[in-house]
């Protein structure tokens, strides 16, 4: 992981960013948290003269600023933009780079309410997509078309952990004139650093691993690019699908303790995995931190650790799987991910149930962890409960 810059050009370590960046003290009290400014419109300096930029805060807001400064330090980048969610960051997205006509090359293993986005949404504009193994870097080549303008990847993937080498990727995608967008909501900036491995965009669900506590829903983008980014932020406000204050402050609060975090996620999610994989009840162990992982190797090359997220398939099929869930205890039976604490789910039946019958479908038979930050022990205790016995 490289590391990142102070406004004086020392470099910081990324502990440092995550507390400091954006978060300056307020001018008039001292106060070392940045404040809520719960405000909808801005005393102007005469006509047309903005105090500080702010004249209504859909087109900016002093804790969406605080937090939009964050987000780029941490991801590398030049400018980052805070969202009402992750799909409203995606749609947005969207709805900048392409027009009737164009492609996107979407993975083949994706986030339910992405694949909707483009299945059901973007597909209404006349904007064409095909499927690819994004872990295969033929096969992305395969599917581009001289209309395509976005590679859109998830590394690692939700829910079957895969693994995309983004910077081959990156390459792929710019000797095709395309721009290669990189879903790093699992991996956070902590562990992955999509810009500096040659993405273009970065996009986050605010609302998992950044927010940390299952307590604020939130996207972003993040970007390098100039005149990207200017064009982003037009439609940002344009569209309005805007951070609010009160989610800003909430998100800006849990990166202070993002690598932190994402330690003990990394952690326990390792001696879970490697619990499931000596289960008899269990057929397949889905997590990149196991050597056995085909992406195993990429994922040590380009992340920090292996995340906090495992997905396991059981003997038995759906309805053992979805016994599984039913019977945890610790885990939480949820959607989502990223919280403090662990969450059980069946892809399947909840979070991509949009994606039954396309090339997304997903195995009935899998079962998705967010491994939480408790006693790694109990969390094994509740899974062996889960799955009794053969």
């Amino acid at each position: 992981m490289s590391d990142t810059h102070s406004h004086s050009g020392a470099p910081r370590g990324f502990e440092t960013t995550a507390i400091h960046a954006g978060n300056t003290a307020d001018p008039v009290t001292g106060a070392v948290v940045p404040p809520i400014y719960q405000v909808s419109t801005y005393k102007q300096d005469g006509v047309g003269g903005l105090r500080g930029g702010y004249e209504y805060s859909r087109s900016a807001n002093p804790t969406r600023t605080a937090l939009e400064e964050n987000l780029a330090a941490l991801e590398g980048g030049r400018r980052g933009l805070a969202f009402a969610s992750g799909l409203a960051a995606e749609d947005c997205l969207l709805r900048t780079l392409l027009s009737p006509g164009d492609h996107v090359v979407i993975p083949n293993d994706a986030y339910g309410g992405t694949f909707r986005l483009f299945a059901k949404v973007v597909s209404r504009w006349g904007v064409e997509w095909s499927v690819a193994d994004t872990s295969d870097v033929a096969s992305v080549r395969a599917a581009l078309t001289p209309k395509t303008k976005a590679v859109w990847v998830e590394t690692p993937s939700n829910p079957l952990l895969g693994i995309t080498d983004i910077a081959a990727v990156a390459q792929v995608a710019r000797e095709a004139g395309a721009r290669l967008v990189v879903d790093n909501t699992f991996a956070s900036p902590y562990l992955q650093q999509p810009l500096a491995l040659g993405a273009d965009v970065v996009v986050h669900s605010m609302t998992k691993y950044m927010g940390g506590h299952s307590d604020v829903v939130g996207g972003a983008l993040v970007v390098n690019d100039q005149a990207l980014a200017d064009d982003l932020a037009y439609h940002q406000n344009a569209m309005g699908a805007v951070a609010g204050p009160f989610d800003s402050w909430l998100v800006l609060r849990g990166i202070k303790t993002l690598p932190v975090r994402m330690d003990r996620h990394s952690e326990n999610a390792g001696r879970v995995a490697e619990m499931l994989t000596r289960h008899p009840r269990v057929t397949k162990v889905l997590y990149p931190g196991l050597s056995e992982h085909p992406g195993h190797e990429i994922a040590a090359k380009q992340m920090r650790a292996f995340g906090g997220m495992v997905s396991f398939q059981v003997e038995g099929g759906e309805e053992a799987a979805v016994e599984v869930c039913n019977r945890a205890q610790l885990f939480t039976l949820g959607e989502s991910l990223g919280g403090v604490e662990s969450l059980i789910e069946h892809p399947g039946r909840m979070t991509h149930a949009s994606v039954a019958g396309s090339a997304l479908e997903v195995p009935a038979d899998l079962v998705r962890l967010s491994v939480g930050i408790e006693s790694a022990d109990d969390l094994l205790a509740d899974l062996q409960q889960a799955l009794g016995t053969k």
